[in-house]
């Protein structure tokens, strides 16, 4: 009896104590290492750049056109139209989708220093959803872009360069973006 009544004692003083503990505010429940992995999981998919997460390729080609631009600089009011207007047309978007579009990549962008650093790891998630003419589209409308305004700059061509490295199409199914 004198036993159970020691084993009774004792877990009493440990609840006491693991109480008297959560009132100071120190929470033993961050030791389970479940809770652990699922918070360090969530944490590191909230904290991640959105840009690395793009997996439909027309948000993608959006990003990459936008960058293009982007990639000098601001964005002068001559690709600016020109990259509305491929919006609408080449991806058959209205003009308010056309807008959004442009307004998200370049929000995303950002300065542009991360997209023209790490291309290939952007592109990563999406890069099998592309076709081959849509990628060879893609091409395309970059160097459309780059050349907008007259001759590329060395930063341009550089990241073309790394775009069409990253985009080879192999033969495959035709479709189109829409």
């Amino acid at each position: 009896m004198h036993v159970v009544l020691g084993a009774l004692g004792s877990i009493t003083t440990i609840m006491w104590i693991l109480y008297r503990l959560a009132q100071a505010g120190i929470d033993l429940g961050g030791l389970n290492p479940f809770l652990w992995t699922r918070r360090r999981r969530w944490r590191k998919k909230y904290e991640t750049n959105p840009i690395y997460t793009i997996e439909q390729p027309l948000d993608a080609a959006a990003l990459v056109l936008t960058a293009t631009a982007k990639v000098t600089g601001e964005i002068t009011s001559e690709e600016k139209r020109l990259l509305l207007r491929i919006f609408e047309r080449e991806f058959h978007g209205t003009k308010r989708d056309a807008a959004a579009l442009l307004a998200s990549s370049t929000f995303l962008i950002g300065q542009g220093d991360e997209i023209r650093d790490s291309l290939e790891k952007i592109l990563e998630p999406s890069a099998a959803n592309f076709t081959p003419e849509q990628a060879e589209s893609v091409i395309l409308l970059a160097n459309k872009i780059a050349y907008a305004g007259g001759e590329a700059t060395e930063v341009q061509k550089e990241f073309l360069s790394s775009l069409s490295k990253h985009f080879k199409p192999d033969s495959g199914e035709k479709k189109k973006w829409a």
